[in-house]
C-alpha cells in the first residue's frame, strides 16, 4: 500500500439532492470521521446513524457514517463516507470540517488514482469508472461496466501471457544452446506468433467496435439540393429538426443532431446541397459541407431516384442512397449499381429505412452479438495497433535471419507496449492526463 496524506471531497453531483456524500481516504480518515461524529468507533462496512458536528460542537447535519477498512476498500486505504442531506451548503460545511481536521481537498480523480496505484484496479478499470459516469446510452454504460468487471483487461493479460510464454521459450533456447532447439521446426515459433496475431486482430476489432459504441460516430448526409437529405435526417432522428421545402438551398449551414441507432450513438450532420451557386451564404454552406464530408465516419450520398439524370458518385467510400423510390417503383433495400451496393429507399413512405440503418452498422463493423463487448479509448487502439504491427515485423525479421536474440528483444518491447493499456508500464504524464478528466469526488 502507498501511504499518502488523507484526502476529502464531495462525492455526489453538484446541486441539491436528497442525499449528499463526503468521502475521505487515507491514514487519518477514521480519526477525522470520529471527531466529526463524536463517536467512539466505526465498524467496518457498517452504517451508523450519527450527527455531524463543527469545531464549536454545533450540529451541522445528521446522517450515516460508513467505514471501509484498507486494504479491502475502493482506494486500498482506510475510507469513510459521511452521508447526509444533499444541499451544497451543508455538504461544504462537512467538507470544511474534514479539512480543518487535517484532510486535504482531493484532486480530480484522485480517489480512483489511489485505487490504481494501490493495485485495487488497473488503468482500464479506472478509465471505465469515468466512462460509466459519462455514459449517454445503455450500451455505453454496459460496456463501461464490462471494463470495470475486467473483460478487456483479461483479454490483454492473456495475450501478454502468450507473448511471455513465447519469450521464455526463446530465451531458454538461447541460454541452453546445447539442447540444439530448432527455432523454426521444433519450437514452431512462427505458428505461435501467428496464433498471437490472430488473437490480437480479434481484440483490435472488438476494441474498435467498443470505441465507436462508447464515443459514437459521425454520419454525414451529402448530395445535391432537394434530394431528401433533410427529410432523411428527420427520419433517422425521429424528429422534425430540419426544415424541409421544395426550394433549393433551404439548408445553408450544417445541421447536427445526436441520435442512437440500435444502441450506437451518432452525430447526424445534414449539409448544404452541393451545387454551383452565386449566393455567398450558400457558397459558405457548400464549403462547410465539403469540410464535414472529409471528417465523416460514414458518408451517405443521397440522390433523387426519380430525377432524369442521376448524379454520378462523388466519393468512393460513400454509401449511395437512392431516395424517392415511391415515385419509381424500385424495390427497397440493397441493389447493385455498376458493381457497387447502393441502398434504395423512400423517406416519404419509410420503405428501406431499416435496411439503411443496418447497412450503416455493417459499415462500422458493429456486431449484433453483445457478448464480451467492452469500451475502448483512442490510446488503447494505438497501443494495440502498434503491438500488432511490431509483432508482424518481428516475425518477418525472425524468419529472415533466425536471430533469437532479436526476437526476444522484440517480444519484450511488445509486452511493454501492451502493458501501457492496463497500466503495467505507464508514464506519470499519462496518469495525470487520465485522472485529471475525472470528477473531484471520484
Amino acid at each position: 500500500m502507498i501511504h499518502v496524506e488523507t484526502i476529502a471531497a464531495v462525492a455526489t453531483a453538484a446541486g441539491q439532492g436528497g442525499v449528499g456524500v463526503v468521502r475521505l481516504s487515507g491514514s487519518k480518515a477514521v480519526e477525522i470521521a470520529l471527531c466529526i461524529t463524536q463517536r467512539e468507533g466505526i465498524n467496518n462496512r457498517f452504517a451508523h446513524y450519527s450527527k455531524f458536528f463543527n469545531a464549536q460542537g454545533d450540529v451541522i447535519d445528521d446522517g450515516l457514517v460508513i467505514g471501509f477498512n484498507g486494504p479491502k476498500s475502493f482506494t486500498g486505504e482506510d475510507c469513510v463516507e459521511l452521508q447526509g442531506h444533499g444541499g451544497p451548503v451543508v455538504l461544504n460545511l462537512v467538507l470544511q470540517r474534514c479539512l480543518e481536521l487535517g484532510a486535504r481537498h482531493a484532486n480530480p480523480g484522485e480517489f480512483s488514482e489511489r485505487a490504481f496505484l494501490n493495485g485495487r484496479i488497473d488503468l482500464i478499470q479506472a478509465e471505465a469508472i469515468a466512462d460509466l459516469i459519462a455514459a449517454d446510452s445503455a450500451v455505453a454504460a454496459q460496456q463501461a461496466q464490462a471494463n470495470i468487471s475486467g473483460v478487456f483487461s483479461d483479454s490483454i493479460h492473456k495475450i501478454i501471457g502468450d507473448i511471455t510464454s513465447l519469450r521464455v521459450f526463446v530465451e531458454a533456447a538461447l541460454d541452453f544452446p546445447e539442447e540444439e532447439i530448432d527455432f523454426i521446426s521444433e519450437g514452431n515459433v512462427d505458428t505461435k506468433i501467428d496464433a498471437i496475431l490472430e488473437r490480437l486482430s480479434t481484440l483490435i476489432n472488438q476494441a474498435r467496435e467498443g470505441a465507436i459504441l462508447q464515443s459514437g460516430a459521425t454520419l454525414v448526409l451529402s448530395g445535391e439540393p432537394n434530394v431528401g437529405k433533410s427529410s432523411l435526417l428527420n427520419a433517422l432522428s425521429g424528429e422534425d429538426i430540419a426544415i424541409v421545402t421544395n426550394i433549393p438551398g433551404t439548408t445553408r449551414d450544417l445541421l447536427k443532431r445526436t441520435v442512437v441507432i440500435e444502441g450506437v450513438p451518432f452525430e447526424l450532420v445534414d449539409t448544404a446541397g452541393l451545387r454551383t451557386t452565386d449566393d455567398p451564404v450558400e457558397i459558405e454552406g457548400v464549403k462547410r459541407a465539403e469540410a464535414a464530408i472529409k471528417h465523416a465516419d460514414i458518408l451517405l450520398e443521397i440522390i433523387d431516384d426519380s430525377a432524369p439524370n442521376p448524379t454520378p458518385k462523388r466519393n468512393a467510400g460513400a454509401i449511395r442512397v437512392l431516395n424517392k423510390i415511391d415515385l419509381t417503383d424500385r424495390t427497397p433495400g440493397p441493389l447493385d449499381i455498376n458493381g457497387s451496393t447502393a441502398m434504395a429507399l423512400s423517406v416519404h413512405t419509410g420503405q428501406g429505412i431499416a435496411e439503411l440503418k443496418q447497412r450503416i452498422l455493417d459499415e462500422l463493423g458493429i456486431n449484433k452479438n453483445t457478448e464480451n463487448r467492452f469500451s475502448a479509448r483512442e490510446r488503447h487502439l494505438r497501443a494495440l495497433d502498434e503491438g500488432f504491427s511490431s509483432l508482424e515485423a518481428a516475425k518477418t525479421r525472425f524468419l529472415t535471419n533466425r536471430a533469437g536474440e532479436l526476437l526476444a528483444e522484440d517480444l519484450r518491447k511488445i509486452q511493454d507496449t501492451l502493458g501501457t493499456i492496463t497500466g503495467l508500464l505507464t508514464s506519470d504524464e499519462l496518469l495525470g492526463e487520465i485522472f485529471s478528466s475525472f470528477c473531484i469526488g471520484k
